[in-house]
C-alpha cells in the first residue's frame, strides 16, 4: 500500500510502477531527505504540532532509518515508491502512531525541493573543491618546469612564444571562474522550500524559518508556487558543470595533442595512459580523450533537463522527477574527470627541449621586428605590412626568415631577435607570457585561488551531510 493509496480503489498497474517509481536512482538522497526531515519536526514542535516527547521519538527513528541506509541495513518494501516514501514508511513502523504525523504540514512537493537543493548545494561545492586540487596541479607543474616554453597557437598555427606556466595557468585561471560560477549558483540556491506544503501552503501554524536555520538556509520561500516548481538551480548547477566540462575538453585535447609522435611536447606516465590490444607499440592517452568526450555529455544533460522544463505550467509537476539523474550523472562524470586529469598532469613529464626548439621558430619573430618599427616611429599597418614582404620572400626562395632579414640592409639591425629566448623575453605588457611578469601572475594567481578557497570552506555550511553520490 503506498502512502497515498486512500483516494483509490486499485493500485499502480505494473506499466505505471515501473515507468513512475523512483527509488532506483533516488534513493541516493536519503542522508539529505533525513536531514530534512527532521528539521521538519523542529518546525513542528515549534509550532505545537507535535510535543517535544513526540519530536523526539520521530527523531529518533529517523537516526536508526539513517543508520540502517549507513549500514546497508535497510530493507525496501514492495510499496517504496521513492525515497521519500520509504523512509516515512519506515520511520512510521520504528515509532509507531507517532510516526504518522511527520508529514504534517508538508508534501512530497516542498519536501522533494528541499532534500534536492541540500544534496546540489553539497554537490557543487565538491565539485568547486575539486577544481581547485586541479589548480594547484597545473600551478605545481608550472614551477616544476620554470623557464620551460612552448608556442602558442592560434588558429593551431605557431603564433607566438610563451611559457608552460603561462599556458597551464591561463586553464587555471578559467578553472577558477568555474569556482566561482559553482559558489555563486551555491548562494541562489540557498533557500528553503519547507512550508510551502503542495503548492499554496497551509493552514497550519508552522513557521519555515525554523527549518530554514537548522538546514542552514540563507533565506526562505517568498511564494509557495514557485517554491516547489523552480528548477532554475538544477540548471543553473548543471550550467556550471558543462561550461567546467567544456574546459576540461579543451585540456584534454592539448594533451592529445602534446603526447602525439608529431609534437612530442609531453609525455604522460603509464599509470595513466593505455595500450592497443593490437599493435604493441603505441601508448593512448586515453584520459585525455575521454576528458575531451565527457563534455558531450555534461552538455547533453543541461540540454534535456531545460527541454524538460520548458512547457511546464505552474506548479509541481511529475516531469521533474527528471530532473534527478541528469545532476548526479554530471556530478560524478565531472568529478571523474577533474580527479583524473589532476593525476594525468601530476604524471606528466615535459619534453622542454623538444618544445622549446618549437618556441623558437624564427617565423614567430615577424611581431618582434614588425613592433620595433613602431617603436621607431613607424605606423603598425606599415611596418606589419613591410614585415609581411620579408615572410614572403623567406617562403618564396626557400630561405630562412633570419637569411633574408639578416641579407636587407633595412632590416638586418633586427638580427638579434632570433636569438633563442629573446622574443619570449620581450613579452612584457601586463598579464603576457614572458618571464618578467611570470612572478606578478603567478602571485595573483595563488592569491585568487587562496581566496576562493577560503569561500568553500565558509559556504560548507550544511549540517551533518554526508557525500552527494555514494
Amino acid at each position: 500500500m503506498t502512502l497515498w493509496s486512500g483516494r483509490f480503489s486499485a493500485g499502480m498497474d505494473d506499466a505505471l510502477w515501473d515507468l513512475s517509481e523512483s527509488y532506483s536512482f533516488d534513493h541516493v538522497l536519503y542522508p539529505y531527505d533525513i536531514l530534512g526531515s527532521k528539521a521538519h519536526v523542529l518546525g513542528l514542535v515549534h509550532a505545537g504540532l507535535v510535543s517535544a516527547d513526540e519530536g523526539s521519538a520521530l527523531s529518533a527513528a529517523l537516526d536508526e532509518v539513517l543508520a540502517e541506509f549507513a549500514e546497508e541495513r535497510f530493507v525496501r518494501a514492495s510499496s517504496d515508491e521513492d525515497i521519500h516514501m520509504a523512509i516515512e514508511r519506515r520511520v512510521t513502523e520504528l515509532a509507531g502512531d507517532v510516526g504518522a504525523k511527520l508529514h504534517t504540514a508538508r508534501s512530497r512537493n516542498d519536501q522533494v525541493a528541499t532534500t534536492f537543493r541540500l544534496f546540489t548545494m553539497n554537490a557543487v561545492l565538491r565539485v568547486a573543491a575539486g577544481c581547485l586540487e586541479l589548480v594547484d596541479v597545473l600551478v605545481a607543474v608550472g614551477e616544476r618546469n620554470a623557464g620551460a616554453s612552448l608556442p602558442g597557437y592560434t588558429h593551431l598555427q605557431r603564433a607566438q612564444p610563451i611559457l608552460l606556466s603561462h599556458h597551464l595557468n591561463a586553464h587555471a585561471w578559467a578553472l577558477l571562474r568555474d569556482v566561482d560560477r559553482l559558489l555563486g549558483a551555491k548562494d541562489r540556491m540557498s533557500v528553503s522550500p519547507l512550508g510551502a506544503g503542495a503548492l499554496a501552503g497551509t493552514s497550519l501554524g508552522i513557521d519555515p524559518t525554523v527549518a530554514a536555520i537548522a538546514l542552514g538556509f540563507h533565506d526562505i520561500f517568498a511564494n509557495s508556487l514557485d517554491a516547489v516548481s523552480d528548477r532554475d538551480f538544477v540548471a543553473e548547477a548543471l550550467f556550471d558543470i558543462a561550461l567546467l566540462g567544456v574546459h576540461l575538453s579543451r585540456m584534454g585535447e592539448e594533451l592529445v595533442l602534446w603526447t602525439t609522435t608529431e609534437f612530442n611536447f609531453a609525455v604522460l606516465g603509464d599509470e595513466y595512459t593505455t595500450g592497443s590490444s593490437m599493435l604493441p607499440q603505441k601508448k593512448n592517452s586515453d584520459v585525455a580523450e575521454l576528458a575531451r568526450a565527457k563534455s558531450g555529455r555534461l552538455v547533453g544533460n543541461l540540454t534535456g533537463l531545460l527541454v524538460m522544463l520548458k512547457g511546464l505550467p505552474l506548479s509541481y509537476n511529475r516531469d521533474l522527477q527528471e530532473d534527478k539523474e541528469p545532476l548526479f550523472d554530471s556530478y560524478r562524470q565531472v568529478m571523474l574527470v577533474l580527479t583524473a586529469l589532476s593525476g594525468a598532469y601530476e604524471s606528466m613529464s615535459f619534453n622542454a627541449d623538444v618544445a622549446a626548439r618549437s618556441a623558437d621558430d624564427e617565423s614567430m619573430v615577424a611581431i618582434d621586428i614588425a613592433e620595433e618599427l613602431v617603436s621607431e616611429g613607424v605606423p603598425f599597418r606599415v611596418a606589419h605590412e613591410r614585415v609581411g614582404q620579408l615572410v614572403g620572400e623567406a617562403v618564396r626562395s626557400g630561405r630562412p626568415l633570419a637569411d633574408v632579414v639578416a641579407a636587407n640592409p633595412d632590416f638586418e639591425r633586427f638580427t638579434d631577435l632570433f636569438e633563442p629566448g629573446v622574443s619570449l623575453a620581450r613579452r612584457r605588457s601586463p598579464g603576457s607570457s614572458g618571464p618578467e611578469g611570470a612572478g606578478l601572475q603567478l602571485h595573483r594567481l595563488k592569491s585568487v585561488r587562496e581566496s576562493l578557497g577560503i569561500r568553500v570552506t565558509q559556504a560548507d555550511d550544511i549540517p551533518d551531510k554526508g557525500e552527494p553520490i555514494e
